[in-house]
């Protein structure tokens, strides 16, 4: 397994509030790899102390729980994940109540775990995962915005919500409020299969179809992960963009 993480502050913003890290730590039963990515908000370094607090602490929390005795709890994954979250958000919300300087800070978090032939990914908010299995670019999660409620409901189309006024309104977002709802996916991997999790300085202005070829043109990893962040700076650079590419 094989991973980049990268990111960017765009054009305009004066500070990212972007934050991704992961880790692959090698067992007796095989590595299984843990990756989170986060979009902060808040503004005035706010978004950025809410996005580095949520991926620090829920990858922290996946080792510490989900590791044991040198194998993986995999069959309380479920519920792990979402005392992880529960966790996280607790922190982000107390933090928020600390003092005026972090009043209304938040984050998206999205979180994907690689073991052996599986994939399980959890998210609150809009940063997104896609699984690329040979020509098939499949999104795994389901924003939690308001656009992405009007594309399902089909009052709109994916192209008129890349222009829509309320575009960057989630309606779930991590340490906002004392309590929770995270979504959790699972899927199977082939080798080579290649996974992506992105914040919306990228999705929010490149189309899958653009980000499929560019993986699929790419050579090594890290390169793909930067000719990702230059398209999304190219097209529009108003926004942070944040991505973490992982090879099954």
């Amino acid at each position: 397994m094989i991973y980049s993480c990268a990111s960017h502050i765009g054009k305009i913003r004066k500070n990212n509030e972007d934050y991704c890290k992961g880790e692959v730590i090698e067992l007796e039963t095989g590595s299984i790899g843990i990756f989170a990515i986060a979009d902060g908000m808040g503004g005035h370094k706010k978004g950025e102390v809410a996005s580095k607090l949520s991926v620090e602490n829920i990858i922290c929390f996946l080792k510490e729980n989900l590791l044991q005795n040198n194998s993986i709890k995999i069959d309380y994954i479920d519920d792990i994940l979402k005392q992880a979250y529960n966790n996280v958000n607790s922190i982000v919300y107390n933090k928020s109540l600390d003092s005026e300087e972090f009043e209304g800070m938040g984050t998206t978090l999205t979180t994907a775990i690689v073991y052996k032939d599986n994939l399980y990914v959890a998210n609150v908010g809009d940063s997104r995962c896609y699984l690329l299995d040979n020509d098939r670019f499949d999104k795994i999660t389901i924003d939690h915005s308001l656009v992405e409620e009007l594309v399902r409901a089909n009052v709109i189309t994916e192209e008129e919500a890349r222009i829509h006024p309320r575009r960057n309104h989630i309606t779930r977002a991590m340490g906002t409020e004392e309590m929770v709802l995270v979504d959790i996916f699972k899927c199977k991997l082939k080798k080579e299969d290649t996974i992506l999790l992105a914040t919306d300085g990228l999705t929010g202005f490149v189309e899958d179809k653009q980000i499929k070829d560019i993986i699929l043109n790419g050579e090594d990893i890290d390169t793909i992960s930067k000719n990702l962040i230059n398209i999304a700076n190219d097209i529009s650079g108003k926004d942070n963009v944040s991505v973490i590419l992982i090879k099954a």
